[in-house]
Order: C-alpha cells, then sequence, then structure tokens
C-alpha cells in the first residue's frame, strides 16, 4: 500500500534505555524500533523521507549532553552528537534544514544540519526552556519557558551575519500565562500569518495570532494541562491533563440565525478578556460530550494524518486510539508497558524503513551507492566558529532526473511527450514516398475543382447579361410608351383650344 500510516513514539523508562517505535496505525503491529535512547518529552524530532533522501529521527538523552541521530534504514545509532549541554527541549525544520535546542538555563542553539555550523545561541529566557516549535514554512521559531514566556524568532534574523554579534531580538513576546508554559502547537499557514495554541500549568490554552501579536481567546480548563493536538483544519483542538482526562474544544459553534435556519460562527475572538471556561456547571452534558476519560496520566497526543483518529499516550506506557467522531475507543497498542509515551506523531510509512522495502535501485546491487541516500547529517559545532560560517561548506544530495525535460510541476507526463512527438513526426519520415503520390493527387483535384467553378462562373455571367438587358430594354420601351402618349394628350388640347377660339 503507496499510503500507509504509521505511529511513531518515543518510549522512556523511569531507569535504563527507552526506546523509538514505528507502529501500524490499523493493526498496531510494530514495523521497526531504534534502540539505546532515554528521550524526555519534547526531545524526540524527526524529518520524513521525501525528495529522493532517506529520513532522520533526532533523539536529545535528558541525562548527558548526546543526541543520537537515526534513519529509517538501520536500527542502530547512525550518529552520535557531542552538544554543548544538556537539551532540555528539540525542534527540526520541516525540510530537515535546521536543528533547534533549547536549555535548563534558558539558552537556545540553532544549528545548520547538513553543515553542523552553529549559526547562533543565546539566553531566550530567565529559566529551562521546556518546547520550542518551527512553523509549518520554517521562517519562525517559537519557544515556551517555565517563565511563563511565549517567544517568536524570526530564523532570517538569526541566521543573518549582519546582526551576528548583537543578541536576538523576538519578533514578540506573548506573555499572557501566569505559570511555566508546557506545549505550543502551530496552525497552518505562512509566518506571521498563522495562529498558535499554548498550554500551561495554570489551567490554560491561549490562541494567539502572529500577524497581529494580540491573545485572540483563552481557554480555562479544570486541570493544569500537559499537551495539546490541533486538527489540521483548525476546527478544534484536545487538551490533556495529568489526570487522564482529555477535552475536545471546538472552534466553531451552532446557532440560530435570524431566518430560523442554524448558522456555524467561530468561537472566541475578544481578546484578552475573552475567557471561555471547559466544564461549567450550567453546560454538564455538552461538556461530558466532549470529555475523553483515559483513566491513566496522558503525556502525548496526536491526531491521524486524516483527523478521523486521536492518539493518547499515557505514562503507563500504553498508547490508546480513539474515534473521533464517537469518541469511542478503538485500540490499544501495549507493546511499551513499564514505559512512559514522551513523543507520539503519525507519519506516512518510510519507503526506506528497514526490513519492509529493497532500498536497491537494481536487482543486484553491486556496491552500496545502489541505495537510496540519507540525508546528510554533520556533527553539530560546540562554539560558534567564524571562519567555518564563512567557508560554509554543506553536503547535499542533488535528486536524479530520469528526463532532464520532465517538469515534476506538470502535468504532462513524459508517455504524452512522446505520444505526440510520434504524432506529429514519424509520418513524415516513415512514409515519405506515399506522401508526395498523395499530395500530386490532391493538386489534380484541386486544379479540376477551379476549372468546374471557372465554367459554371461563365454560364452564371451569360445568364445575368441576358436577365440585365432583358430588364433594360423593358423599361426603356416602356418609357417611350409613356412619352408618346403624352405627346398625342397635348396635341389634341391645343386642337381644342384653337376651335374654341
Amino acid at each position: 500500500m503507496l499510503l500507509h500510516e504509521t505511529i511513531l513514539c518515543a518510549a522512556t523508562p523511569t531507569t535504563g534505555p527507552g526506546v523509538i517505535a514505528l507502529h501500524d496505525l490499523q493493526t498496531s503491529s510494530t514495523l521497526a524500533s531504534f534502540k539505546q535512547t532515554n528521550a524526555a518529552p519534547h526531545g524526540t524530532a524527526f524529518v520524513c523521507s521525501k525528495n529522493g533522501q532517506g529520513g532522520i529521527l533526532f533523539a536529545a538523552q535528558h541525562d548527558k549532553s548526546i543526541l543520537n541521530v537515526y534513519n529509517f534504514q538501520k536500527d542502530q545509532i547512525s550518529l552520535k552528537i557531542v552538544l554543548p549541554e544538556k537539551l532540555s527541549c528539540i525542534a527540526v525544520h520541516h525540510n530537515g534544514d535546521f536543528f533547534a535546542g533549547g536549555t535548563a538555563q534558558g539558552r537556545i542553539y540553532l544549528w545548520e544540519i547538513a553543515s553542523g555550523i552553529l549559526f547562533n545561541s543565546w539566553d531566550a529566557h530567565y529559566r529551562q526552556v521546556t518546547v520550542l516549535k518551527f512553523t509549518h514554512d520554517g521562517a519562525a521559531l517559537l519557544s515556551g519557558s517555565e517563565d511563563s514566556g511565549v517567544s517568536v524568532w524570526s530564523v532570517s534574523r538569526l541566521l543573518d551575519n549582519d546582526v551576528l554579534s548583537e543578541l536576538p531580538l523576538p519578533y514578540c513576546i506573548l506573555s499572557d500565562h501566569t505559570l511555566p508554559v508546557t506545549d505550543i502547537v502551530c496552525g497552518i499557514g505562512s509566518f506571521p500569518n498563522c495562529r498558535i495554541l499554548s498550554s500551561s500549568v495554570d489551567h490554560s490554552v491561549k490562541l494567539w495570532d502572529l500577524s497581529t501579536r494580540s491573545l485572540l481567546t483563552t481557554f480555562q480548563f479544570p486541570q493544569p494541562i500537559s499537551c495539546l493536538a490541533w486538527d489540521l483544519t483548525e476546527r478544534m483542538f484536545f487538551a490533556a491533563s495529568k489526570d487522564g482526562s482529555v477535552h475536545q474544544m471546538n472552534l466553531f459553534r451552532e446557532r440560530e440565525g435570524k431566518s430560523g435556519s442554524h448558522v456555524l460562527e467561530a468561537v472566541g475572538g475578544a481578546g484578552v478578556m475573552d475567557i471561555i471556561r471547559v466544564g461549567d456547571e450550567d453546560q454538564p452534558q455538552a461538556h461530558k460530550r466532549r470529555l475523553i476519560s483515559v483513566g491513566e496520566p496522558v503525556v502525548s497526543l496526536a491526531i491521524s494524518l486524516t483527523s478521523s483518529l486521536l492518539l493518547a499516550g499515557t505514562s503507563a506506557g500504553i498508547i490508546h486510539i480513539y474515534d473521533i467522531p464517537s469518541h469511542q475507543l478503538l485500540r490499544s497498542v501495549t507493546s511499551h508497558k513499564g514505559f512512559s509515551i514522551t513523543h507520539l506523531a503519525t507519519m506516512l510509512k518510510p519507503p526506506d524503513l528497514i526490513g519492509h522495502v529493497s532500498l536497491s535501485l537494481h536487482a543486484n546491487p553491486s556496491s552500496s551507492t545502489d541505495s537510496i541516500p540519507v540525508k546528510p547529517v554533520a556533527p553539530f559545532q560546540r562554539m560558534r566558529d567564524t571562519k567555518s560560517r564563512e567557508a560554509h561548506e554543506i553536503t547535499m544530495i542533488l535528486p536524479v532526473q530520469d528526463n532532464v525535460y520532465e517538469d515534476e510541476g506538470s502535468f504532462y507526463t513524459a508517455d504524452a511527450l512522446l505520444r505526440d512527438h510520434d504524432f506529429f513526426v514519424q509520418p513524415a519520415v516513415a512514409s515519405a514516398g506515399q506522401d508526395a503520390v498523395s499530395l500530386q493527387s490532391r493538386v489534380n483535384e484541386l486544379e479540376t475543382e477551379v476549372a468546374r467553378l471557372r465554367e459554371q462562373l461563365g454560364k452564371a455571367k451569360g445568364v445575368n447579361d441576358v436577365m440585365w438587358e432583358t430588364v433594360v430594354q423593358k423599361v426603356v420601351g416602356q418609357g417611350k410608351q409613356k412619352d408618346a402618349g403624352a405627346s398625342a394628350e397635348d396635341e389634341r388640347r391645343r386642337k381644342r383650344g384653337r376651335t374654341d377660339a
């Protein structure tokens, strides 16, 4: 199956090494596992396999300053990177270009993955950085901290050589939370025309508009919120807490219009004073319909690519899969009991996943160059180096093009091109003699037709001349008769006049 959705999860035990695993979303079976890792929440990130390059996995070890790098083609560690200090959270650019890491001291590092160059490192917060997220277009980096602040950083400014010696200034600071920030989710859209959700220990989830740098709505929950999941269409989001409850919040509501019909309208948007309290006693039934009781502390959430399934990872190592419209529990993944599911995401099955596809481009590969290349990852610099930054040497793999005239963005396929080429070119080359004979016969037919038309034209002209002469003679004859009659009448009148005299 070409579009095969899988579950990517990171399971971390209390003591000892953990595992990163891929499961089938439909059968819950284990497809692959990557061991020797121990990542904390927000300490796992990945880049999908695409554009002819194999994907990569990153896992920051919470007990040491080590970053483990994996690829989907083998279950062992591909690269161990020694970091300047232990990272509390990480984030990867969606195209796999940049890697960001936050520390317990509030510092943020920004590396280029292909070259390992440390482009920037700065003190972004007063306390530990708890979560980092790139926007979907990669133009901005968002950071949440235990100091209750959410900062938005422009990536282009962080990479600017002209301000290398200056302290980076954030695009904006969203500071309406009162306790540590636990999670951030970015909406679809190019920066800054997008919205974000942030959750906090202060029992609130806040919806922000980055284009106006303003707070749209505050959702107040009965318990502290630990993690979030947002539907791609931004119709609803899920907020989970450590008591095992998952709240569904619809960002639209139905009301009765002026004509009596039911219409849908957006929820919130009134700003700082707009607070929606979840679980109010005046709407107990509506709240119960939007509440999922997992029964165990929920530490990670994810929504399937079709937005029909909700995945909840618990501290007991169980992944529960719910149907979103009915909130019915469909099945559970119990392969990681005794662990804590610190990371949860859904993705299409990698085409280069170990044990599930042949990486060879030929039937009998003769060398390792016949396999799918992995996206280049260089060891990260521990300090900023001006010389390497000026040289800026990176390793990159150019995609192979079987046909240099083929445009990936065009629907005009190579088969259609060859078919049209044969239609216009091949008949003239294959039957040149036949074409000459047919052309001569066509010329003779046209000459005969021209002679026939000339003959018909002469006949028509003769008929027209006869008709014209007949009409002219008739008109002239009638005129003469009228003139002769008038002269005779005048003569008679003159004679009468003489007689009377």
